[in-house]
């Protein structure tokens, strides 16, 4: 996934290390992250939050919050470039693939079949990923990315939550049933659901790993809990549950506190599925019959009518363009038939490789705390991807899969050497053996 990084410095330059008397082909020293990085995630975690969404106590006009969140997205890659002037980037083949998966998305968008708005949100996944190209600088293998990833999700359910304190009535509407959604910024439950998911799990891993305290990890993962719950999310629960479960077996054989947790927790369910399976059958039901279960709230409909639809042979290649992620007005809610939709079968392989890739290398690296976060996330975006779109546009889902790229980035190849330097040296490199 990660390999040297180049760039095009001179040596002893600025963003290369050794002392003045150093020699011109010395390997340079890796940089450290600089504290604007967090800056750069968190506007891109911003861009992703979406315009659309429930009503809010102060009614926003859509777009004003499309003018923030495309602001946010330039500001990103704006700030990126100014941290990574030399365009020092490593090698990643996640986010390679996903500069892959621009190809189909222009070619179809380009049709202007579902309108200007589809070259607009190509311009949109391109800045997304050329954002992430400038911040792979500092992909190393480290944790640095979980906890700005943490921060800027909690601060995100900070709002949330106090949106519920401001206006219970808009935070709980009942044109949602009752489920908690965004009541100061327009969220819906699936998208508060996922935040709280995923900043839970990632947390219970930093306190399996010993890189923060349990009272410190209390404070992100109890109200996270009580706003999944409030959210009534089953994607989300499903997914927090089975991604720990796999992320914290791939620590059992190496960590007594995995073992002890993954213990404790597994007689915990028993118990607590024992006791409350009323109570606990009704909030997975959400006053739902077993019909509405079966037909996925709907969505099958829709999916069985996408599939039906009579596309030209170009239109099953390439797709019919980025849109909203839906289908005759109706959401489609599934990642991988919004992809198909929109950047057609080239688009599923692209992003079925992104998967594959992600998960092969998460497989061979030895067991660590950085491997089993990548393995939380890549296990949630994988369960998530069956009732939720995402995965072919920028969205919270690539930048969960981004997180996990960075954690399976070699930590031996984080010395970047000077192309200049190479450049220089007179012995061709098949010669040194």
């Amino acid at each position: 996934m990660a390999g040297n990084l180049t760039h095009g410095a001179l040596p002893g330059g600025p963003g290369t290390a050794g002392a003045a008397g150093a020699q011109p082909d010395a390997p340079t020293r890796p940089v450290g992250t600089p504290k604007a990085v967090g800056i750069v995630w968190a506007l891109l975690a911003l861009n992703t939050l979406g315009s659309a969404g429930a009503k809010t106590v102060v009614p926003l006009p859509r777009s004003l919050i499309q003018m923030a969140t495309m602001g946010a997205l330039a500001a990103a890659f704006a700030l990126a470039l100014a941290l990574n002037l030399r365009l020092l980037v490593r090698p990643s083949a996640f986010v390679f693939l996903l500069t892959l998966l621009l190809v189909p998305s222009v070619i179809a968008s380009a049709n202007l079949e579902v309108g200007y708005g589809a070259l607009f949100r190509c311009a949109r996944l391109a800045l997304f990923v050329g954002t992430l190209w400038l911040l792979s600088r500092w992909w190393d293998g480290g944790l640095t990315f979980v906890r700005h990833h943490i921060r800027m999700y909690f601060a995100v359910l900070v709002l949330v939550a106090a949106g519920l304190a401001v206006s219970p009535g808009t935070a709980m509407p009942e044109y949602y049933g009752g489920r908690l959604v965004g009541a100061l910024w327009p969220l819906t439950p699936p998208q508060i659901g996922q935040y709280a998911a995923v900043i839970t799990g990632l947390t219970v891993l930093l306190v399996l790993g010993r890189r923060t305290t349990g009272a410190g990890a209390a404070v992100i993962i109890v109200p996270s809990l009580v706003l999944l719950a409030l959210t009534h999310t089953r994607t989300a629960t499903l997914g927090l549950l089975i991604g720990l479960a796999l992320a914290i077996g791939s620590l059992v054989l190496t960590s007594a506190a995995a073992r002890r947790f993954f213990a404790w927790t597994v007689l915990c369910a028993t118990v607590a599925a024992a006791a409350f399976s009323s109570a606990l059958r009704a909030w997975f039901l959400r006053g739902q019959s077993q019909q509405d279960l079966t037909d996925l709230t709907g969505r099958a409909k829709v999916w069985d009518a996408l599939l039906a639809a009579p596309r030209t042979t170009g239109e099953k290649v390439f797709g019919t363009g980025l849109s909203d992620k839906s289908f005759n007005g109706l959401p489609i809610d599934n990642s991988w038939l919004a992809v198909y939709h929109e950047q057609g079968l080239i688009g599923v392989t692209v992003v079925a490789a992104m998967i594959t890739v992600l998960g092969g290398v998460a497989l061979l690296r030895p067991p660590s705390l950085p491997r089993a976060c990548a393995i939380f996330l890549i296990s949630y975006c994988a369960i998530s991807s069956y009732t939720e779109a995402g995965l072919g546009d920028a969205s919270p889902y690539l930048l969960h899969l981004a997180l996990a790229a960075s954690l399976l980035a070699a930590p031996d190849a984080a010395t970047p050497v000077s192309t200049a330097a190479v450049a220089r040296r007179r012995i061709p490199r098949w010669t040194r053996r």
